[in-house]
Order: structure tokens, then sequence, then C-alpha cells
């Protein structure tokens, strides 16, 4: 629904659901474990390289213990470690036992290199570094950091400088009470936010407690996990997504979590079916992967009930073939975004208690929250219909940005509203609609078009496993769209004229692709965010340039 301020000029929107309580007082290790006693033999992670199961009880207390080690380490109350790992047990020990001793975590994507980790390390001031052997060559170099493998690594033996996992797990996990106050800060990852390089995102005890809150709790939650769950995790636990919706979601719900390293689609499917996983938290590109297996009909996927898109928006007409080939699963998008922490909208086709929604939507904003649409130009509050920033207020987005005022204040205004610098409208029905990344509106003559639009075209294609599109500048025109096309295996004779004319047929005449580039694969971040940037890095190299 939508209200009018005092003012008589902000059309400010909030949830269908009904807001509820949430004990925002409470550390976050103590949310996620509420009532333990009462389930605490349950299954809690289950590591799919090795089929261990860890029960709510083994998790909670060896979170307890790995606190106690950080401690014996010298890690400090709101100190920072830091993780270095894929989906893995010792992923969620590691961040747990960082909230039981007041400290803060942050996680890295293990692919990055060398130098991108030394940065992350060097500007959050990690004390610790908890990682596996196979990257030792990435961090060997590091200075002031204490490296913890989860493995035997010979060769930081060979150093002086192992330090194994097991021994963070040693006694009793007693140490002393530690104070946790709602506003410390509990969680750091980075984020390129609206604009610029990666920065800190300060997330506390207080506005993640209120985030899971917000999806999992009260008599009609917006996102109905129940403890008889099975919760796929392939998605990064580095990344916000999979570490709120999926792991902490799971861990409040009482589910039981499967971990799974890295996504490989034959073996993701094997899973489900041998798991009866009930929900799958995904990114488009997985989605994308599932609808064009031609192995999908070998396994038995009739567990799922929940099919959850995030991360990047997902075309309605890939969500309709989705739905096709699962009719009896909900499926629908959430939409987050770090800086708030990160859920702002979710589809509640989720709901214990479920509403039809609309394919392409992104749900509807969450409960104990506002949203509003502004106009990038005046910053006038737009009424329903009409695409502007998208922007949320609540206690469930970031404190800031580590020791960056200048950009906090510049995505955090005065009146506490978080600017998201993504496009979009809410329709009639209170559901959001992303247009596009305020940046990545491509301006043909000043017609504003929306690389998600043809993306979601492009992928309709049958000869087509893949797709980005960006601006190219134009003399003419300013900008026009070019699109990087993955052909599909067997496509290889699918030509440029054939897809240009594919999309002319379908859209305006400003809307059409002005060239077309086959490639490999389409550079996207692990929450599968299209990589733009380095496509127009493509576009701006002697070889496109000449195409």
């Amino acid at each position: 629904m939508a209200i009018e301020t005092e003012q008589g000029k902000d059309f400010i929107f909030r949830s269908k659901l009904p807001d509820i309580y949430i004990p925002k007082n409470l550390p976050l290790h103590a949310y996620c474990f509420q009532n333990l006693p009462d389930h605490a033999s349950r299954p809690c992670l289950i590591n799919a390289p090795t089929g261990k199961v860890y029960t709510y009880s083994d998790v909670d207390a060896t979170a307890r213990k790995v606190a106690a080690g950080l401690h014996r380490l010298g890690v400090r109350q709101g100190e920072v470690i830091m993780i270095l790992l894929p989906n893995c047990p010792e992923f969620v020990f590691a961040f747990l036992g960082a909230s039981h001793r007041g400290a803060v975590a942050t996680a890295a994507n293990p692919f990055f290199t060398p130098a991108e980790i030394a940065k992350q390390a060097k500007a959050s001031k990690a004390k610790v570094l908890i990682t596996q052997a196979s990257y030792y060559e990435k961090v060997k170099e590091l200075e002031e950091v204490k490296l913890v493998f989860v493995d035997t690594c010979p060769v930081a033996e060979a150093d002086g400088v192992h330090v194994h996992f097991s021994e963070l797990c040693e006694g009793d996990g007693e140490m002393d009470e530690v104070e946790i106050r709602a506003d410390d800060v509990v969680a750091l990852p980075y984020s390129s936010g609206t604009t610029g390089l990666p920065k800190g995102v300060m997330l506390t005890h207080k506005g993640l407690v209120t985030s899971i809150a917000q999806q999992v709790d009260g008599e009609n939650p917006n996102l109905y996990y129940h403890p008889d769950d099975t919760i796929l995790c392939v998605l990064p636990l580095f990344h916000i997504y999979s570490l709120n919706s999926v792991l902490l979601c799971g861990l409040r719900s009482k589910a039981a979590i499967l971990l799974m390293p890295k996504f490989e689609i034959n073996a993701l499917l094997a899973l489900i079916q041998k798991h009866r996983i009930t929900v799958a938290p995904v990114v488009p590109p997985i989605v994308l992967a599932v609808a064009k297996s031609p192995d999908l009909a070998n396994y038995d996927l009739s567990s799922i009930r929940l099919f959850k898109s995030g991360g990047a928006p997902l075309g309605k007409e890939l969500e309709d073939t989705v739905r096709a080939k699962f009719p009896n699963a909900r499926l629908g998008q959430g939409y987050g975004m770090t800086e708030a922490g990160p859920v702002l909208t979710m589809s509640l086709a989720f709901a214990k208690e479920p509403m039809h929604v609309k394919a392409g939507a992104c749900g509807t904003v969450v409960r104990n929250a506002e949203m509003k649409i502004v106009d990038p130009e005046t910053a006038q509050s737009l009424p329903r219909n009409q695409s502007g920033e998208i922007c949320i207020r609540g206690d469930q987005i970031m404190k800031g940005y580590l020791n960056d005022k200048e950009a906090t204040e510049r995505t955090i205004d005065k009146d506490g509203w978080l600017h998201t610098g993504d496009i979009g409208y809410i329709d009639d029905d209170d559901e959001l609609f992303i247009v596009d990344r305020l940046k990545e509106l491509i301006k043909y003559k000043g017609f504003q078009v929306a690389p998600a639009e043809l993306e979601a075209l492009l992928l309709t294609h049958p000869n087509i496993s893949d797709a980005a599109v960006v601006p190219m500048k134009d003399e003419a025109a300013g900008e026009v769209p070019v699109a990087f096309v993955v052909r599909s295996n067997s496509s290889i004779d699918t030509t440029q004229d054939e897809i240009k004319n594919f999309i002319s047929k379908q859209v305006v005449f400003y809307k059409r692709i002005n060239t077309v580039f086959f490639v490999d694969a389409i550079p996207k971040s692990p929450s599968g965010k299209i990589l733009r940037k380095d496509l127009r890095a493509k576009l701006a190299a002697p070889a496109a340039a000449s195409q």
C-alpha cells in the first residue's frame, strides 16, 4: 500500500504483510539459534562433497569453540577476521564464531587475485585469515595477518606459519562473556555500491536480525522456510545474498542446509534428487542453466517447492520457461543490495499463505520497512507506475561504509533513505519491477533503452545460451545498444544479421541491436550480475572497434 506523508508530497510504499515484532537487542548468533534445545538434534549443515551431517547442537558448540580459539589467537572484540573459502562447514563455523566473539567477519571471493585479497585484508584491517591450502600462494605475502588453514598445508608448515582450523576448535568453548551491542558490526561484505571502487559495508547485529526477521519471522512469513526443509546452498557464502537469505534465514528456521562448494549443472541436479531439496535459492545464470539443461528429465526434481531467484533481474520469458518445467514449484524473485542489508523486496509467492505474483516482478517491499521511488533529476517521490530511483528505509540497512563518510552520505540521505542507484517502478498491486541500473541505461537520441529488456528477449532465441547488452558510443545517436552473445553449442552458424533481425521484429526502432559480438562467456559477479564494465572494456579494444 502507499501512504502520503504529512507534507502530502511523498509516496511511501509498505509491505502487504503486517509489521511484526523483531528482537533487535539479540546478537545475531543468539537470534539464529534461539530455542536451540527444541531443535538440537535436527540436521543443520550437510557437506555435499562428503555427505557429513552436522546437527544444530554440533554447529552451535563448534561456533563457541571457534570464538574461544579466535580469542586465544588474539582477536579482540570489534576486530576483523577474513574468510577466504568456498561453501563448506568451516565457513559457517568461522562466521558464527566471529559473531560469538564480538568480532567482525569479512569474506572474499577465493578466485580473487593476490592483489585483490591483499587490498581487502588491508582495508578491513583483518587480524586473521581463514582459508585452505590451495590458496596459500595467494595469501602468503599478507602482512600482520595470521593464517589459519582448514586443511593441511605442507608449504605453510615449512614456512612456519601454519595454524590448523582444528586448533581453533580445541577446548570447551569457554571464554569471558562478551557484551555485544545491537549497533555493533558483525559482517563486512565489500560492494561498489552505486558507483566507484569496492567499499566495506558495515552490517550490524540489529541490521541482520531485522533483515532475517523481515523474511522468515511472523505468523505468515514472507519467505516460508520450515524445519523439514532442506535448502540448497550453492550460491557462494562470501556473497550477502547467500549468507543472509540462505544460511542465516535457514538457521533461524531450523532447516537443513546443503553446502555445495561450486556449481556444476548435473551435480546440482543429482544433489537435488539425492537429498530431496525443497528450497532452491539461485541466480539467473543457474536458472538459465537449469532451464536449458538437456538432462533435466533424467532426474527426479519433484521435491522442490520453492525456486527463489535473486542477485540480478530475471526476465519474464525465462521465468515463464521455468514455471512450465516446474509446475508444482513456486517461483519468484527477490531484490536486494548489500548496503540494504540486503533484501528490499521479495515475492509473496514464497509466503506461508502465498499470493499471486506477476512474472518478472521482484516482489513487494519487505515488512517493517519503507520504500519510495524518486525522480533522479528532481529527487521528488513518484506515484505508482512511474520509473525512478528505488530508495529504502528501515533498521536493516547498513550502518555505513567503513572509513568512508563521504560515500556513506551520498548513499544514505539525512532522512535515512538509502539510495540504491537502481531504476524501477511499483505497479497498482504494490509489485516492484526493475528497469535497470541508473548508470546502465542506454541513451539513444534521448530515448532510454534498458539493457535488461533486450537481454530477456535475446535469451528467448533458441540458439543463444547467454547474452548481455551495453551501450556503444555513436556519433549520430550518442549511444546505441550492442549485444554480447554466447551461442549454444550446436548453433555455430547463427549469424549477427539473424540475431539483429530477431530483435528488430520485437522492439521499437531505437531499441534495435546495432552490433552483435560473439563471445565464449558473459562476465558476471558471484551474485549473477553482468559485469558491464568488462564488456565496455572489450568495446574499447581495437578488434571490437574494427568489427
